[in-house]
Protein backbone atom coordinates (compact mmCIF):
# COMPACT_ATOMS: atom_id res chain seq x y z
CA UNK A 1 0.00 0.00 0.00
CA UNK A 2 2.81 2.37 0.92
CA UNK A 3 4.63 1.86 -2.37
CA UNK A 4 1.40 2.25 -4.37
CA UNK A 5 0.74 5.58 -2.67
CA UNK A 6 4.26 6.76 -3.51
CA UNK A 7 3.77 5.67 -7.09
CA UNK A 8 0.57 7.73 -7.31
CA UNK A 9 2.35 10.74 -5.85
CA UNK A 10 5.11 10.43 -8.45
CA UNK A 11 2.61 10.16 -11.30
CA UNK A 12 0.56 13.12 -10.02
CA UNK A 13 3.48 15.42 -9.16
CA UNK A 14 4.58 18.30 -11.32
CA UNK A 15 7.27 19.75 -9.07
CA UNK A 16 10.77 18.36 -9.87
CA UNK A 17 11.67 18.39 -6.17
CA UNK A 18 8.55 16.37 -5.27
CA UNK A 19 9.14 13.85 -8.05
CA UNK A 20 12.78 13.45 -7.01
CA UNK A 21 11.88 13.08 -3.34
CA UNK A 22 9.15 10.46 -3.84
CA UNK A 23 11.19 8.50 -6.37
CA UNK A 24 14.20 8.47 -4.07
CA UNK A 25 12.11 7.18 -1.17
CA UNK A 26 10.66 4.47 -3.38
CA UNK A 27 13.97 3.23 -4.78
CA UNK A 28 16.27 3.74 -1.83
CA UNK A 29 14.46 1.08 0.21
CA UNK A 30 16.71 -1.39 -1.59
CA UNK A 31 19.71 -1.93 0.77
CA UNK A 32 23.05 -0.73 -0.58
CA UNK A 33 24.58 -4.19 -0.09
CA UNK A 34 21.80 -5.74 -2.18
CA UNK A 35 22.26 -3.09 -4.86
CA UNK A 36 25.98 -3.81 -5.11
CA UNK A 37 25.46 -7.57 -5.31
CA UNK A 38 22.85 -7.05 -8.02
CA UNK A 39 25.24 -4.86 -9.97
CA UNK A 40 27.74 -7.71 -10.12
CA UNK A 41 25.20 -10.27 -11.35
CA UNK A 42 23.37 -7.96 -13.79
CA UNK A 43 26.23 -5.93 -15.21
CA UNK A 44 26.87 -8.22 -18.17
CA UNK A 45 23.22 -9.12 -18.69
CA UNK A 46 21.07 -6.01 -18.86
CA UNK A 47 23.16 -2.88 -18.66
CA UNK A 48 26.68 -1.58 -18.32
CA UNK A 49 28.44 -1.60 -14.96
CA UNK A 50 28.74 2.16 -15.27
CA UNK A 51 24.97 2.52 -15.57
CA UNK A 52 24.31 0.27 -12.58
CA UNK A 53 26.79 2.08 -10.37
CA UNK A 54 25.38 5.41 -11.54
CA UNK A 55 21.83 4.37 -10.59
CA UNK A 56 22.99 2.94 -7.25
CA UNK A 57 24.92 6.09 -6.37
CA UNK A 58 21.86 8.24 -7.08
CA UNK A 59 19.56 5.96 -5.07
CA UNK A 60 21.83 5.97 -2.04
CA UNK A 61 22.76 9.65 -2.06
CA UNK A 62 21.10 11.37 0.93
CA UNK A 63 17.76 12.82 -0.15
CA UNK A 64 18.56 16.29 1.18
CA UNK A 65 21.61 16.42 -1.09
CA UNK A 66 19.56 15.51 -4.18
CA UNK A 67 16.80 17.94 -3.20
CA UNK A 68 19.34 20.71 -2.78
CA UNK A 69 20.75 19.99 -6.24
CA UNK A 70 17.26 20.05 -7.73
CA UNK A 71 16.37 23.27 -5.95
CA UNK A 72 19.62 24.95 -6.95
CA UNK A 73 19.53 24.09 -10.63
CA UNK A 74 16.05 22.73 -11.18
CA UNK A 75 12.46 23.55 -11.82
CA UNK A 76 12.23 26.78 -9.81
CA UNK A 77 14.66 28.83 -11.93
CA UNK A 78 14.60 32.59 -11.98
CA UNK A 79 11.49 34.26 -13.30
CA UNK A 80 9.48 31.03 -13.11
CA UNK A 81 11.42 29.40 -15.95
CA UNK A 82 11.59 25.62 -15.71
CA UNK A 83 15.17 24.46 -16.40
CA UNK A 84 14.54 20.85 -15.43
CA UNK A 85 17.00 19.31 -12.96
CA UNK A 86 19.95 21.11 -14.55
CA UNK A 87 21.58 17.69 -14.69
CA UNK A 88 23.93 18.35 -17.60
CA UNK A 89 25.28 21.59 -16.15
CA UNK A 90 25.73 20.18 -12.64
CA UNK A 91 26.76 16.58 -13.23
CA UNK A 92 28.99 17.23 -16.24
CA UNK A 93 31.56 18.75 -13.86
CA UNK A 94 32.10 15.20 -12.58
CA UNK A 95 30.98 12.97 -15.47
CA UNK A 96 31.41 13.65 -19.22
CA UNK A 97 28.21 14.78 -20.93
CA UNK A 98 28.39 11.89 -23.40
CA UNK A 99 28.31 9.39 -20.55
CA UNK A 100 25.26 11.11 -19.01
CA UNK A 101 23.33 11.20 -22.29
CA UNK A 102 24.33 7.63 -23.15
CA UNK A 103 23.32 6.41 -19.70
CA UNK A 104 19.93 8.10 -19.99
CA UNK A 105 19.28 6.52 -23.40
CA UNK A 106 20.34 3.07 -22.22
CA UNK A 107 18.26 3.43 -19.04
CA UNK A 108 15.13 4.26 -21.03
CA UNK A 109 15.82 1.44 -23.49
CA UNK A 110 16.34 -1.03 -20.64
CA UNK A 111 13.14 -0.04 -18.83
CA UNK A 112 11.12 -0.18 -22.06
CA UNK A 113 12.47 -3.62 -23.01
CA UNK A 114 11.76 -5.01 -19.56
CA UNK A 115 8.20 -3.66 -19.67
CA UNK A 116 7.66 -5.09 -23.15
CA UNK A 117 9.02 -8.47 -22.07
CA UNK A 118 6.45 -8.56 -19.27
CA UNK A 119 3.54 -7.38 -21.42
CA UNK A 120 4.56 -9.29 -24.53
CA UNK A 121 6.90 -12.23 -23.78
CA UNK A 122 9.58 -12.91 -26.40
CA UNK A 123 11.44 -16.01 -27.49
CA UNK A 124 15.15 -16.05 -28.37
CA UNK A 125 14.45 -14.85 -31.93
CA UNK A 126 12.59 -11.72 -30.78
CA UNK A 127 9.20 -13.19 -31.73
CA UNK A 128 6.17 -12.53 -29.58
CA UNK A 129 5.04 -15.67 -27.74
CA UNK A 130 1.50 -15.54 -26.42
CA UNK A 131 1.30 -16.88 -22.82
CA UNK A 132 -0.75 -19.95 -21.98
CA UNK A 133 -4.01 -19.50 -20.10
CA UNK A 134 -4.74 -20.43 -16.50
CA UNK A 135 -8.27 -21.84 -16.54
CA UNK A 136 -9.40 -24.56 -18.90
CA UNK A 137 -12.81 -25.76 -17.70
CA UNK A 138 -15.74 -26.61 -19.95
CA UNK A 139 -19.45 -25.92 -19.74
CA UNK A 140 -21.24 -29.25 -19.89
CA UNK A 141 -18.75 -31.07 -17.68
CA UNK A 142 -19.61 -32.40 -14.24
CA UNK A 143 -17.85 -29.40 -12.68
CA UNK A 144 -19.65 -26.83 -14.82
CA UNK A 145 -23.16 -28.04 -15.74
CA UNK A 146 -24.92 -26.72 -18.84
CA UNK A 147 -27.67 -24.68 -17.20
CA UNK A 148 -29.02 -21.14 -16.99
CA UNK A 149 -28.64 -18.61 -14.14
CA UNK A 150 -25.07 -19.69 -13.61
CA UNK A 151 -22.42 -18.05 -15.81
CA UNK A 152 -20.92 -14.55 -15.94
CA UNK A 153 -18.74 -13.31 -18.82
CA UNK A 154 -16.31 -10.44 -18.13
CA UNK A 155 -15.28 -8.48 -21.24
CA UNK A 156 -13.76 -5.17 -22.31
CA UNK A 157 -14.68 -3.41 -25.55
CA UNK A 158 -11.16 -2.53 -26.84
CA UNK A 159 -10.10 -6.19 -26.77
CA UNK A 160 -10.63 -8.30 -29.94
CA UNK A 161 -10.53 -11.52 -27.92
CA UNK A 162 -13.42 -10.20 -25.79
CA UNK A 163 -15.20 -8.97 -28.89
CA UNK A 164 -15.43 -12.47 -30.38
CA UNK A 165 -17.10 -13.82 -27.23
CA UNK A 166 -19.62 -10.96 -27.20
CA UNK A 167 -20.40 -11.65 -30.86
CA UNK A 168 -21.42 -15.21 -29.96
CA UNK A 169 -23.76 -13.89 -27.27
CA UNK A 170 -25.29 -11.45 -29.74
CA UNK A 171 -25.59 -13.88 -32.65
CA UNK A 172 -27.27 -16.48 -30.46
CA UNK A 173 -29.29 -13.80 -28.65
CA UNK A 174 -28.24 -15.15 -25.27
CA UNK A 175 -30.18 -13.47 -22.48
CA UNK A 176 -28.64 -12.20 -19.23
CA UNK A 177 -30.26 -15.21 -17.57
CA UNK A 178 -28.26 -17.53 -19.81
CA UNK A 179 -24.98 -15.57 -19.69
CA UNK A 180 -24.60 -12.31 -17.80
CA UNK A 181 -22.14 -10.04 -19.63
CA UNK A 182 -20.20 -7.57 -17.46
CA UNK A 183 -18.30 -4.71 -19.06
CA UNK A 184 -14.79 -3.84 -17.90
CA UNK A 185 -13.07 -0.49 -18.47
CA UNK A 186 -9.42 -0.20 -19.49
CA UNK A 187 -7.77 2.09 -16.93
CA UNK A 188 -4.18 1.11 -15.97
CA UNK A 189 -3.91 4.01 -13.50
CA UNK A 190 -6.75 2.61 -11.39
CA UNK A 191 -5.99 -1.08 -11.83
CA UNK A 192 -3.82 -2.82 -9.24
CA UNK A 193 -2.41 -4.93 -12.09
CA UNK A 194 -3.07 -4.99 -15.81
CA UNK A 195 -5.65 -2.48 -16.97
CA UNK A 196 -9.16 -3.83 -16.45
CA UNK A 197 -11.31 -2.22 -13.74
CA UNK A 198 -14.97 -2.06 -12.81
CA UNK A 199 -16.61 1.35 -12.82
CA UNK A 200 -20.24 1.68 -11.84
CA UNK A 201 -21.31 3.24 -15.15
CA UNK A 202 -20.53 0.08 -17.17
CA UNK A 203 -21.26 -2.49 -14.49
CA UNK A 204 -19.91 -3.97 -11.28
CA UNK A 205 -18.66 -7.41 -10.36
CA UNK A 206 -21.88 -9.31 -9.50
CA UNK A 207 -20.08 -12.14 -7.70
CA UNK A 208 -17.46 -10.59 -5.38
CA UNK A 209 -17.94 -6.83 -5.95
CA UNK A 210 -14.26 -6.65 -6.91
CA UNK A 211 -12.63 -3.32 -7.74
CA UNK A 212 -10.67 -4.65 -10.71
CA UNK A 213 -9.97 -7.83 -12.64
CA UNK A 214 -6.86 -8.68 -10.64
CA UNK A 215 -8.86 -8.68 -7.42
CA UNK A 216 -11.44 -10.93 -9.08
CA UNK A 217 -8.69 -13.36 -10.15
CA UNK A 218 -7.38 -13.42 -6.59
CA UNK A 219 -10.85 -14.17 -5.24
CA UNK A 220 -11.26 -17.02 -7.72
CA UNK A 221 -7.72 -18.34 -7.20
CA UNK A 222 -6.13 -17.01 -3.96
CA UNK A 223 -2.50 -16.03 -4.48
CA UNK A 224 -2.97 -16.00 -8.23
CA UNK A 225 0.22 -15.44 -10.24
CA UNK A 226 0.23 -14.58 -13.90
CA UNK A 227 -1.61 -12.29 -16.25
CA UNK A 228 -5.18 -11.34 -15.34
CA UNK A 229 -6.72 -11.26 -18.81
CA UNK A 230 -10.16 -10.85 -20.31
CA UNK A 231 -12.41 -12.41 -21.46
CA UNK A 232 -13.08 -14.41 -18.34
CA UNK A 233 -15.98 -16.84 -17.91
CA UNK A 234 -16.97 -17.55 -14.28
CA UNK A 235 -19.44 -19.92 -12.60
CA UNK A 236 -21.27 -17.78 -10.06
CA UNK A 237 -22.67 -20.78 -8.15
CA UNK A 238 -19.38 -22.54 -7.47
CA UNK A 239 -17.42 -19.25 -7.56
CA UNK A 240 -14.86 -20.85 -9.87
CA UNK A 241 -13.30 -19.64 -13.09
CA UNK A 242 -14.34 -21.71 -16.10
CA UNK A 243 -11.97 -20.31 -18.73
CA UNK A 244 -10.01 -17.25 -19.79
CA UNK A 245 -9.15 -18.57 -23.27
CA UNK A 246 -11.33 -16.79 -25.82
CA UNK A 247 -11.31 -19.65 -28.35
CA UNK A 248 -12.64 -22.08 -25.75
CA UNK A 249 -15.24 -19.58 -24.55
CA UNK A 250 -16.45 -19.00 -28.13
CA UNK A 251 -16.89 -22.75 -28.61
CA UNK A 252 -18.63 -23.24 -25.24
CA UNK A 253 -21.04 -20.33 -25.65
CA UNK A 254 -21.77 -21.46 -29.19
CA UNK A 255 -22.66 -25.02 -28.19
CA UNK A 256 -24.21 -24.75 -24.70
CA UNK A 257 -28.00 -25.17 -24.49
CA UNK A 258 -28.59 -23.25 -21.22
CA UNK A 259 -31.89 -25.17 -20.82
CA UNK A 260 -33.31 -23.53 -23.96
CA UNK A 261 -36.30 -25.03 -25.74
CA UNK A 262 -35.39 -26.13 -29.25
CA UNK A 263 -37.68 -24.04 -31.47
CA UNK A 264 -35.49 -24.33 -34.56
CA UNK A 265 -34.38 -20.69 -34.53
CA UNK A 266 -31.06 -21.08 -32.72
CA UNK A 267 -27.84 -20.49 -34.67
CA UNK A 268 -25.45 -23.42 -34.99
CA UNK A 269 -21.91 -22.06 -35.12
CA UNK A 270 -20.07 -25.40 -35.16
CA UNK A 271 -22.10 -27.83 -37.29
CA UNK A 272 -20.74 -31.35 -37.22
CA UNK A 273 -20.49 -31.65 -41.01
CA UNK A 274 -18.17 -28.61 -41.10
CA UNK A 275 -16.22 -29.29 -37.90
CA UNK A 276 -12.97 -30.39 -39.60
CA UNK A 277 -13.06 -27.45 -42.01
CA UNK A 278 -13.80 -24.96 -39.23
CA UNK A 279 -10.91 -26.29 -37.12
CA UNK A 280 -8.47 -26.07 -40.05
CA UNK A 281 -9.65 -22.53 -40.88
CA UNK A 282 -9.36 -21.43 -37.27
CA UNK A 283 -5.75 -22.66 -37.21
CA UNK A 284 -4.50 -20.57 -40.12
CA UNK A 285 -6.64 -17.53 -39.28
CA UNK A 286 -5.20 -17.50 -35.77
CA UNK A 287 -1.57 -17.95 -36.85
CA UNK A 288 -1.61 -15.55 -39.78
CA UNK A 289 -4.13 -12.91 -38.68
CA UNK A 290 -5.55 -13.03 -35.13
CA UNK A 291 -2.13 -13.52 -33.56
CA UNK A 292 -0.12 -12.50 -36.63
CA UNK A 293 -0.91 -8.80 -36.16
CA UNK A 294 0.36 -8.98 -32.56
CA UNK A 295 3.48 -10.80 -33.65
CA UNK A 296 4.12 -7.80 -35.93
CA UNK A 297 3.50 -5.22 -33.23
CA UNK A 298 5.45 -6.95 -30.46
CA UNK A 299 8.44 -8.27 -32.42
CA UNK A 300 11.74 -6.93 -31.13
CA UNK A 301 13.93 -8.10 -34.01
CA UNK A 302 13.64 -7.37 -37.71
CA UNK A 303 13.62 -11.00 -38.85
CA UNK A 304 10.78 -11.82 -36.47
CA UNK A 305 8.78 -8.85 -37.72
CA UNK A 306 9.39 -9.76 -41.38
CA UNK A 307 8.14 -13.31 -40.83
CA UNK A 308 5.03 -12.11 -38.97
CA UNK A 309 4.25 -9.43 -41.56
CA UNK A 310 4.54 -11.98 -44.36
CA UNK A 311 2.06 -14.20 -42.52
CA UNK A 312 -0.40 -11.31 -42.24
CA UNK A 313 -0.17 -10.53 -45.97
CA UNK A 314 -0.65 -14.19 -46.86
CA UNK A 315 -3.61 -14.45 -44.48
CA UNK A 316 -5.32 -11.40 -45.97
CA UNK A 317 -4.74 -12.70 -49.51
CA UNK A 318 -6.17 -16.07 -48.55
CA UNK A 319 -9.30 -14.46 -47.08
CA UNK A 320 -9.68 -12.32 -50.20
CA UNK A 321 -9.44 -15.35 -52.44
CA UNK A 322 -12.00 -17.36 -50.43
CA UNK A 323 -14.52 -14.57 -49.94
CA UNK A 324 -14.40 -13.57 -53.61
CA UNK A 325 -16.37 -16.72 -54.45
CA UNK A 326 -18.44 -17.43 -51.31
CA UNK A 327 -20.11 -15.50 -48.51
CA UNK A 328 -18.32 -17.09 -45.56
CA UNK A 329 -14.98 -18.70 -44.78
CA UNK A 330 -16.33 -22.25 -44.67
CA UNK A 331 -18.88 -22.04 -47.48
CA UNK A 332 -22.46 -20.77 -47.48
CA UNK A 333 -22.88 -21.19 -43.71
CA UNK A 334 -21.95 -18.58 -41.10
CA UNK A 335 -19.78 -20.31 -38.47
CA UNK A 336 -17.51 -19.58 -35.53
CA UNK A 337 -14.62 -19.23 -38.01
CA UNK A 338 -16.20 -16.00 -39.27
CA UNK A 339 -16.76 -14.77 -35.72
CA UNK A 340 -13.08 -15.36 -34.94
CA UNK A 341 -11.93 -13.45 -38.03
CA UNK A 342 -14.26 -10.44 -37.78
CA UNK A 343 -12.77 -8.59 -34.74
CA UNK A 344 -9.32 -8.64 -36.36
CA UNK A 345 -10.35 -7.34 -39.78
CA UNK A 346 -12.57 -4.66 -38.22
CA UNK A 347 -9.53 -3.29 -36.36
CA UNK A 348 -7.03 -3.73 -39.17
CA UNK A 349 -7.20 -0.33 -40.94
CA UNK A 350 -7.60 1.64 -37.73
CA UNK A 351 -5.12 -0.11 -35.42
CA UNK A 352 -3.05 -3.03 -36.71
CA UNK A 353 -1.85 -1.51 -39.96
CA UNK A 354 -0.88 2.01 -38.74
CA UNK A 355 0.27 1.15 -35.20
CA UNK A 356 1.61 -2.39 -35.52
CA UNK A 357 2.76 -2.00 -39.16
CA UNK A 358 1.03 -5.32 -39.74
CA UNK A 359 1.38 -6.57 -43.31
Amino acid sequence: FFFRQLQKKILNSYSPIHILTYTHILISHIPLSLSLSLSHSLANTYMSRFLLLFVISICHTPIYTLAALAAAGGGGGGGGIDKGFNILETASRLVPQGAIVGTTKESWKFVWQRMMAELAPQDQTGSYTRPSYSFQGKIGSSTFPDEADRYVLYVGNPCPWCHRTKLVCNVRKLSSREVEVVQLVDDPLKASRGGWVFDGSRGNDPIFNSRDLFELYNRLSPGFKGRCTAPLLVDRKSKKAVSNESSDIVRMLGEAKFQRKDDGTDVELYPSQLAAKIDATNDWVYKQLNNGVYRCGFSTRQDAYNAASKDVRNGLDRCEEILATQDFLCGDTFTEADIRLLPTVLRFDGVYSPLFKAG
